[in-house]
């Protein structure tokens, strides 16, 4: 079993990073949080432009038709420059949601749009601060009209459309909704980390269209989620990786009592600490993307892996990056608190770490019946 990428895609995340760094994405995200906005417009325009937002369309809908493997290396770099743009809730979460469940009418219709940019989809899962099951969702949808309220949901103000998680007579289905339907309210909500904005929905009598099964929504929710846990937890790492990079630079750069911090055992240790607590996180992250791309029926439980892996190691990573630098790791001026705050958002955005490793034991002891 072959676990790494090939040729062509470690091509394609050497110029994902180049491209990045060209672009100045960190800079770009560091002004994000300077001001009232929640992304940088001309760098996402730049990213459409790439075609990015189409590697898993098909090419029949204007797309790449390329696969997950190449959705994941640039994942990674998205998560080590911190890009300010809604790709993982366009691209991972909406996105797949209609290539995978969306009928012939709907793809023909929001597939191109994607591709072009035209138009911007996030997901609407959360209603309390509670972990979403089958069983506790209350927005309803009767006669595919939605009433209810959805919370953090992740660059609303910038999309045009949302998959939403509904209760209908028929247990919980995939809503499309068009956001610039009358009776949709947004209220921006804050959290730790403004360049990646996060929305409350309110929907009072808005039309909506199903997706896939109405009797299998929370199926294909799980299957959505399982799929986007891979990608983020590859953003988790392409952030973990770039906090340790950070640290290490610093560390051969200051000096203390007329040596380099990084000669101090007290800094190697944190050092070898992140260091493994990241190669971990990519082993995970390598086999959870070979599970993903082949559609295993191991991706529950590789995806979790993956998740709680890169979760631990990004919280230990952007913590003890922030240690290393000292006293100026807590100030505005260094880039340290960035990736912090972006650690502990992505360790929340689609359930806790704590739900994570639920969702794995109970993974492994199906994988065990069965």
């Amino acid at each position: 079993m072959n676990l790494d990428f090939s040729d062509d895609q470690k091509f394609l995340q050497e110029e994902a990073r180049k491209f990045l760094d060209k672009e100045g994405a960190l800079s770009r995200s560091r002004s994000v949080l300077e001001t009232d906005k929640n992304i940088d417009e001309e760098l996402w325009n730049k990213i459409v432009d790439l075609g990015w937002t189409g590697i898993r369309i098909p090419e029949e809908f204007d797309g790449l038709g390329l696969g997950h493997l190449e959705l994941c290396v640039i994942a990674e770099e998205l998560g080590r420059f911190l890009a300010p743009v809604p790709f993982s809730s366009s691209v991972y979460l909406f996105t797949e949601a209609i290539v995978n469940y969306g009928n012939d009418e709907i793809k023909k219709s929001l597939l191109p749009k994607l591709v072009n940019g035209e138009i911007v989809g996030t997901m609407a899962i959360t209603e309390g601060l509670y972990a979403p099951t089958e069983h506790n969702i209350k927005l309803s949808c009767n006669d595919g009209v939605l009433n209810g309220k959805k919370i953090a949901v992740p660059d609303a103000e910038v999309a045009t459309h949302a998959i939403v998680v509904a209760k209908s007579n028929n247990g919980v289905s995939l809503q499309v909704v068009d956001l610039s339907s009358e009776g949709v309210s947004i209220e921006h909500q804050e959290n730790i980390d403004e360049s990646r904005g996060h929305f409350s929905i309110t929907f009072n009598n808005v039309k909506s269209n199903a997706i896939g099964d109405e009797s299998s929504g929370w199926e294909m929710y799980e299957s959505i989620i399982n799929q986007a846990a891979v990608l983020f937890s590859y953003e988790q790492i392409g952030g973990s990786q770039a906090t340790l990079d950070m640290a290490i630079n610093y560390a051969k750069e200051r000096y203390a009592f007329g040596r380099p911090i990084g000669s101090y055992q007290a800094i190697k240790h944190k050092l070898a600490d992140m260091y493994i607590a990241l190669t971990l996180a990519k082993s995970n992250c390598y086999y959870a993307a070979w599970a993903l791309s082949t559609n295993s029926a191991d991706l529950p439980s590789a995806s979790a892996t993956a998740r709680v892996s890169s979760t631990k190691a990004y919280q230990l990573c952007s913590k003890e990056n922030i240690q290393t630098h000292g006293g100026n790791g807590f100030t505005w001026e260094y880039d340290c608190h960035m990736f912090y705050k972006r650690s502990k958002l992505l360790s929340l955005n689609i359930g806790s770490l704590s739900n994570w490793r639920e969702k794995l034991v109970t993974s492994l002891e199906q994988s065990n019946i069965n």
